[in-house]
């Protein structure tokens, strides 16, 4: 036997249709549909004046509020604010205020809302975070293990032209590898001075940077060209915190040396900064003590890297199983006829795909783990901030 369905529209039809037919009193045809005589009586009454649409359900909220806005505040508060759009509401309130003291103006919440409610505020633009991999933990138990690169902040010579400080020191030993006096901090000049440091003292495991320019950029991975460059020569590109210089705290400290002894008062040309920049090199190496090495100095302590830099720079390769792909120059790869957007910093070079999960890739290039590629969305979501680095050599098969 089927189940009985019903409704309330179905039970207040039934009680005004026997109410009509006048058979059974309106006191046990309340007792049977399980309300009040007052309840029952205003849904006939609904029902006489509006028909079945009375018997549905009616809002609750109230046709009148003893504490609402009078209109005439809200409309002042409107004109004023057409008038004068970057004032908020405390400053509308305020010169409302002083117009009219009697009117019973609305609190400042409540004006926000207003001119919310009548599209008079713009939201702030989101701005997109950018992942981040992290406080950088490797520690610096051996020369070359890590460097550290910053630009020590720019000044002007005595010529009226800015002068750039690029700095490059050894993390154990505290070696000044560079300090040169640059015009600029593009990529250019700052790869020209990273080559003869190569040439000159091999290459390092990692070299360590903030998230300024040229070491990092908005694009996926935090990549830059420069990034690019380190990574095909097998150098992994750590980066400190956003705002957090004290993670990178002993290449602070030494800028804070360098300015004293070379840069107060600047020299008078590029040039001329430059011959004090290599005198101080000479020095702080040399001959200066350095507490934090016993009183030894930096070059006591530091050896050039057995890893020579190669003149022609090496493709990476890729484990057997993963999917290699090649970076259009416009920055997006071909997917199952489908162009899904990488990078245009990794113009030309080729990223590895490592399938994880059904229809879901870690995109990589060499040991970085840029994202992960989701088929079903067609796109790479960063993933910075929650990826592990790699080791470098060899990488691992997972």
């Amino acid at each position: 036997m089927p189940w009985l369905e019903t409704s309330p529209m179905t039970e207040r039809m039934q009680l005004v249709v026997e109410y009509q037919r006048g058979l059974v009193p309106l006191a046990e045809l309340a007792r049977r549909a399980g309300v009040s005589r007052k309840t029952a009586y205003k849904w006939i009454t609904r029902f006489e004046t509006t028909g079945a649409v009375g018997l549905q359900d009616q809002s609750r909220r109230p046709r009148t509020c003893g504490h609402a806005t009078p209109a005439v505040a809200i409309e002042a508060l409107l004109a004023l604010r057409r008038r004068h759009p970057t004032w908020g509401p405390k400053k509308l309130l305020h010169v409302l205020r002083q117009r009219d003291p009697e009117m019973a103006w609305p609190a400042r919440s409540t004006a926000a809302d207003v001119l919310a409610r009548h599209g008079l505020v713009v939201s702030p633009r989101r701005v997109r975070r950018l992942g981040h991999p992290g406080r950088p933990r490797t520690p610096m138990t051996a020369p070359n293990e890590i460097w550290t690169i910053d630009f020590k902040g720019h000044f002007r010579t005595g010529d009226g032209r800015y002068c750039y400080p690029l700095t490059v020191m050894d993390g154990y030993s505290r070696y000044l590898l560079a300090c040169q006096a640059l015009r600029t901090t593009a990529t250019p000049p700052t790869r020209a001075v990273l080559t003869q440091l190569f040439r000159a003292y091999g290459l390092p495991q990692i070299i360590r940077s903030d998230n300024g320019v040229p070491f990092a950029t908005t694009a996926l991975g935090r990549l830059s060209q420069l990034a690019v460059w380190w990574i095909r020569l097998g150098i992994y590109p750590e980066l400190i915190e956003p705002a957090s210089p004290q993670q990178n705290g002993r290449h602070e400290r030494f800028h804070r040396t360098l300015k004293r002894e070379t840069a107060r008062p600047p020299r008078a040309t590029l040039a001329a900064q430059q011959r004090c920049f290599g005198a101080f090199r000479r020095e702080y190496n040399h001959e200066r003590p350095h507490e934090a090495l016993a009183q030894d100095t930096p070059a006591t302590r530091f050896a050039p890297s057995p890893r020579v830099f190669p003149e022609q720079v090496p493709a990476i390769e890729y484990p057997a199983h993963y999917e290699v792909r090649r970076v259009s120059h416009n920055g997006g790869i071909r997917w199952h006829h489908t162009w899904i957007n990488v990078s245009h910093v990794l113009g030309g070079e080729h990223v590895g795909l490592h399938e994880i999960d059904d229809g879901l890739w870690d995109v990589h290039f060499g040991p970085l783990c840029l994202g992960r590629l989701d088929e079903r969305h067609g796109r790479i979501e960063d993933a910075l901030g929650r990826k592990r680095r790699r080791q470098l050599s060899p990488m691992s098969p997972d």
